[in-house]
């Protein structure tokens, strides 16, 4: 049987519009294969990029051997030295970290040194303005005072410098202990919430190393 020239015609349309359509279904199928796959491997490469680096954990700032000048509003305040100085900036709260110890001076309006501090390690939390001081730390004020314990806490923001543990207080004459103090931020005004004694020093006592008692009330 001979086909008509418009039979011809209908049939290669049909034709053609079969194997379009089967062509068009495989490669959706093939574009949503590809898409799964990719899709898979997407999530176990982001679950394994989690897993090697998280970012919260890793300082923005890793520095040694330092020694830095700090402002504050525009003047000089504080010179800082340290063998090791991190800043986390994603960390809850941000802070910096001064794990391998850190000498502190605070400068007066002409520069000279209202007190020095020494801690072995020591963190900083900016938001706050609050320095967090520990080990053995070691604090030094204009009138030759010494001050010694194993935690101190010093906010900035208030001016107050205070600690809820052990502290000995080195005067000229005299060695103050107790538990729990308070200071302004020159460590000249301050105070002991629970004296423990006092040790008066006097010539025969530094020539023979010994120390006369005296206790607080």
């Amino acid at each position: 049987m001979r086909l008509q020239l418009s039979d011809k015609i209908m049939l290669f349309r049909f034709v053609n519009a079969i194997y379009y359509r089967f062509f068009s279904i495989t490669i959706v199928l093939g574009a949503m294969v590809m898409f799964l796959l990719f899709s898979a491997c997407s999530h176990r490469e982001k679950a394994l990029g989690k897993a090697i680096t998280e970012r919260d954990s890793l300082p923005i700032l890793d520095t040694r051997g330092v020694t830095s000048l700090i402002s504050d509003s525009g003047v000089t305040r504080y010179r800082i030295h340290t063998e090791e100085w991190l800043v986390f900036d994603r960390k809850d709260p941000p802070h910096w970290a001064f794990e391998r110890g850190v000498y502190l001076e605070k400068f007066d309006s002409i520069f000279q040194v209202e007190a020095s501090i020494k801690a072995d390690t020591a963190y900083y939390y900016n938001k706050d303005e609050l320095w967090k001081l520990m080990g053995h730390v070691d604090i030094k004020n204009l009138k030759g005072e010494r001050f010694s314990t194993e935690l101190l806490y010093w906010n900035q923001r208030e001016q107050r410098i205070y600690s809820d543990r052990f502290i000995r207080i080195e005067q000229p004459d005299r060695i103050i202990t107790g538990r729990g103090f308070e200071s302004n931020q020159q460590m000249t005004v301050y105070k002991i919430h629970k004296p423990e004694g006092v040790f008066y020093i006097d010539e025969e006592a530094l020539a023979g190393d010994s120390l006369q008692t005296d206790s607080i009330n």
